[in-house]
């Protein structure tokens, strides 16, 4: 048996929120008080971005690409936002990941593109789909009591497929993102600006 596999080894939790700037309190908070709980079972890392933490002895703001494969490589459970790279990497390496996605309504991010790819995933049964604090708690005490439950396996062809579809579905996303943003920032122009207060031109 494996030393990832074996029950009773610690459990090995990566959290990854990603780049995005907007913070992630939620689910960094939601992780924080879970792990205060559960201290001796889990050996929890999170890796928070631009999220301030306290409380998370093994926390780091970012890991490169190799290094994000080394954690995900020993991790038992990945626990992550939404977006389509850190699920396919999580699912590459065989995860089930569990899926926090970023609320726009809180301030996680500039639109809803991760909740409405997250669940469609989820619907599929390709991710653990988890909206609320009460769903994440209950997926993590499945996780702990049967690690395997949140394991996958994928032959090489169905991997490489499902690498091409989800990096397209990236691409597309991050690109109407970015046209999203050019357009919020983009300084409204009217016809009569220039004129003086009284000489808005007649229609």
């Amino acid at each position: 048996m494996s030393e990832r596999s074996d029950p009773d080894c610690p459990v090995r939790l990566l959290a990854a929120v990603g780049t995005d700037k907007h913070p992630f309190d939620r689910l960094v908070d939601w992780l924080r008080d879970w792990h205060a709980e559960v201290p001796a079972e889990v050996v929890l890392t999170v890796q928070h971005g631009y999220t301030p933490v306290a409380g998370l002895p093994d926390a780091v703001p970012f890991l490169g690409h190799a290094e994000l494969q080394a954690a995900m490589a020993r991790a038992d459970l990945v626990v992550c936002h939404g977006g389509p790279a850190t699920i396919l990497e999580a699912r590459r390496h065989g995860h089930l990941p569990i899926v926090v996605p970023r609320d726009p309504t809180r301030g996680e991010h500039v639109d809803d593109h991760q909740q409405l790819f997250a669940r469609r995933l989820g619907a599929a049964g390709l991710v653990a789909l988890c909206e609320s604090r009460r769903d994440l708690l209950d997926t993590l005490a499945a996780g702990l009591t049967d690690r395997s439950r949140f394991t996958v396996t994928m032959d090489a062809e169905a991997a490489d497929g499902q690498r091409a579809a989800v990096r397209r579905v990236g691409v597309i996303v991050e690109e109407l993102v970015a046209v999203a943003e050019q357009r919020r920032h983009r300084p409204r122009w009217w016809p009569w600006r220039g004129l003086g207060p009284n000489e808005r031109p007649h229609r």
